[in-house]
C-alpha cells in the first residue's frame, strides 16, 4: 500500500468536542496524526483544522466523508503537497556560549533564512519559517554542532492554491437557500 502525505482542512462552527470527535475517526482507522493544527478562520465563527497524515487515497477519502457528516463540520476536504501552500514555524533555543564560539552556528543559521530573536548569556532562540523539510535539516546541523537545547515545531498551516474557496461558497449557497426558505414560508402566510 503507497502512503502519501495528505492534509485534511476542515472548516467547522466553534463548538466544544469537536475536536475530540474529528480526531476520534483517525483513531478507529488506526491513522496517526503527524499534525494539527486549529485556529479561527477568516470567518466569523468558523474555525479551520489544518490536520495531516500519511495513509493512501482510499482510507483518505473515507476519513473525509466521516469527518463531514460530523453533525458541527461545515466542510472538510484532503489535498496533496501540490494543491496545497503549507509552512510550519520552529524555534530553537541553543547555547550562547557555543553560538559565541562556533562561527559554523551562525553560518548554520544564515543558511537556512532563520532569525535569531533572543540572546541572553545562557542561551539563544532561533525562530525558523518554512517548509518541513527546512526545519527538520536545520534542526539536524545545529544539533551536529552540539548546541541544541530545546526544540518546538508548530503544526502545518494550509491554504489551497485554487482560485477559490470552498467554503464561502457554500456558506453562500448556504445563506441563499436559508434566504429562499425564508421567502416562502412569508408568502406562504
Amino acid at each position: 500500500m503507497d502512503k502519501t502525505l495528505y492534509t485534511i482542512i476542515v472548516h467547522s462552527e466553534n463548538f466544544a468536542g469537536l475536536l475530540n470527535q474529528v480526531t476520534a475517526v483517525f483513531t478507529r482507522r488506526q491513522i496517526n496524526i503527524e499534525s494539527l493544527n486549529v485556529s479561527a478562520s477568516s470567518i466569523k465563527g468558523v474555525h479551520k483544522y489544518t490536520i495531516t497524515a500519511w495513509t493512501d487515497k482510499d482510507t483518505i477519502e473515507k476519513v473525509t466523508k466521516q469527518i463531514t457528516k460530523k453533525i458541527d463540520v461545515l466542510q472538510a476536504h484532503y489535498f496533496t503537497d501540490d494543491e496545497i501552500y503549507q509552512h510550519e514555524i520552529a524555534l530553537y533555543k541553543i547555547t550562547t556560549p557555543t553560538l559565541e564560539e562556533k562561527p559554523e552556528v551562525s553560518k548554520v543559521i544564515r543558511k537556512y533564512n532563520a532569525r535569531i530573536v533572543e540572546v541572553n548569556a545562557v542561551f539563544a532562540i532561533v525562530e525558523k519559517n518554512g517548509m518541513g523539510e527546512e526545519i527538520t535539516n536545520l534542526y539536524d546541523e545545529l544539533r551536529a554542532l552540539d548546541c541544541v537545547l530545546q526544540f518546538v515545531r508548530s503544526g502545518r498551516v494550509a491554504i489551497t492554491t485554487s482560485c477559490f474557496e470552498r467554503v464561502n461558497e457554500y456558506l453562500a449557497d448556504r445563506e441563499a437557500k436559508y434566504r429562499l426558505k425564508k421567502e416562502k414560508e412569508q408568502d406562504n402566510e
